[in-house]
């Protein structure tokens, strides 16, 4: 796509931006911070530009309290703060600003009590192109004493004494521009309607259940667990590298997959987690895996370790692995169910097969 567009090969560009976006999101986002940079450095990738704060809209943090934050260049943070549906507390988003225009300035002094006017100045010339998309009238005026009184210097004088007015009085008429409050999204999480698209709340309910060692079943509505989602993927995009980058050494992991073309459903418990390092059996005496009632299959399987020394195999060329009873081998990805370690097998036919889809949670109590 780089180096269509850099030929000025423009609707290839086109054509492989929209690729990208709509069959490989989950790539995206294991290269997010690459994907961010690249996209604001190219003008023409507007909508891989439009894709990356979308998401960060949701997720600010994934830049604002990354380690690289003040290198980050300019035209990509500013587009991000000028959107209305930002999911930021205001004064955090004029803190970070005065944060990335100080590191841009490496000469001031570090406590701005010590600052001269022109000191100042070279902050106001910095941000200029920040400042106008920071909503002041949603600060509060505790935090406007205590953030913004320390850098007023930097703004517009009119502005300044507005800011100090509508801080005593809200309802005060003031000549300054208003920007419009950001629009706070409705937070749906607690519902957890989406959190996946392979089981189900009844699934999630059930699995908890064996995690336990209940004898009599969880419900949807008292399950102790919470699924974190850690990698969601098709069979095209499920590597060995990807379920590394994200769930290496990550305990306390559920795996479940989506047979193509049939309508099973199969998955393991770890609680120990995977480490890429070992490259050897890992111990574990509460592993298990398990199929799911789904579509036509009529119950669910659950299979404990009964070899706990070969629970877990850990080895950087295989994705994850509960020894040779379920796993994803390291040619073309497909997957494979015997038995060897656990009590019984979790499917019938023997031949290796493809998943369709796949998911790996972490579990936390709630």
């Amino acid at each position: 796509m780089l180096i269509a567009s850099e030929f000025l090969l423009e609707e290839l560009t086109k054509y492989l931006e929209t690729h990208l976006i709509e069959t490989k999101a989950n790539w995206l986002r294991l290269h997010f911070k690459s994907i961010y940079q690249k996209s604001f450095q190219n003008e023409p990738f507007k909508e891989l530009q439009k894709w990356c704060n979308d998401f960060l809209v949701k997720y600010p943090d994934k830049i604002f309290d990354s380690e690289d934050f003040t290198s980050l260049q300019e035209n990509a943070l500013v587009s991000l703060i000028k959107r209305d549906d930002l999911q930021i507390e205001e004064v955090k988003i004029w803190n970070y600003v005065i944060k990335w225009g100080i590191a841009q300035n490496q000469n001031l002094p570090s406590n701005p009590k010590n600052w001269t006017q022109e000191n100042f100045l070279i902050l106001k010339t910095t941000l200029q192109n920040w400042l106008p998309h920071i909503r002041y009238f949603q600060i509060s005026g505790d935090d406007i004493i205590d953030n913004i009184k320390p850098y007023h210097q930097i703004l517009d004088e009119n502005l300044w004494d507005d800011i100090l007015k509508r801080a005593i009085n809200p309802n005060r008429q003031i000549p300054s521009t208003i920007l419009s409050p950001r629009i706070i999204l409705e937070q749906k999480l607690p519902l957890r309607e989406s959190f996946s698209t392979i089981i189900n709340k009844e699934h999630a309910a059930e699995i908890a259940t064996w995690v336990d060692k209940k004898a009599e079943a969880y419900s949807v509505t008292n399950n102790p667990y919470e699924f974190k989602l850690l990698l969601r993927g098709t069979r095209d995009g499920f590597t060995k590298e990807s379920f590394w980058n994200l769930c290496d050494k990550q305990v306390n992991t559920i795996v479940v997959v989506k047979v193509n073309d049939t309508d099973e459903i199969l998955g393991g418990y770890n609680p120990v987690g995977w480490d890429k390092s070992i490259n050897n059996w890992v111990y574990c005496n509460d592993s298990f895996i398990f199929s799911l009632k789904n579509g036509t299959i009529n119950s669910s399987t659950l299979s404990r370790v009964k070899n706990p020394k070969n629970a877990i195999y850990s080895h950087s060329s295989y994705g994850p692995s509960f020894d040779d009873d379920f796993w994803m081998t390291k040619v073309n990805n497909p997957w494979s169910c015997s038995i060897r370690s656990y009590e019984k097998a979790i499917r019938n036919v023997k031949t290796k097969f493809l998943v369709s889809e796949y998911e790996v949670f972490q579990i936390q109590k709630k």
